[in-house]
């Protein structure tokens, strides 16, 4: 088949039409996916955090985490601080220990 012959344009017509949705669905999924990024993300603002956490002698923190009513500290001594949110007591301690 050359390509003088009808049927040849005739498949270029419907592969430039099929790219030109592909095209359009991809945008408006990479809108939607901006759209939902930007309305979904809480406000940093509503998550109340301590303003000081006091941790035991010689314990430096090296990451946190938020729970709804707790918080925890993972300090460099290898231990999980589990501390209320309302005071900052201690609630439990969790040694992280090597998997065998």
């Amino acid at each position: 088949m050359d390509d003088t012959s009808p049927g040849v344009d005739r498949h270029l017509t419907w592969l430039r039409w099929l790219v030109t949705a592909l095209t359009g669905t991809m945008v408006l999924g990479l809108l939607v996916l901006i759209y939902l990024f930007v309305t979904r993300f809480p406000d940093p603002d509503a998550i109340p955090l301590p303003e000081q956490i006091a941790l035991p002698d010689g314990a430096r923190a090296t990451a946190f985490t938020r729970g709804r009513d707790w918080f925890a500290v993972v300090t460099q001594e290898d231990e999980i601080l589990i501390l209320n949110a309302g005071d900052g007591s201690l609630r439990q301690r969790i040694a992280i220990t090597p998997a065998d």
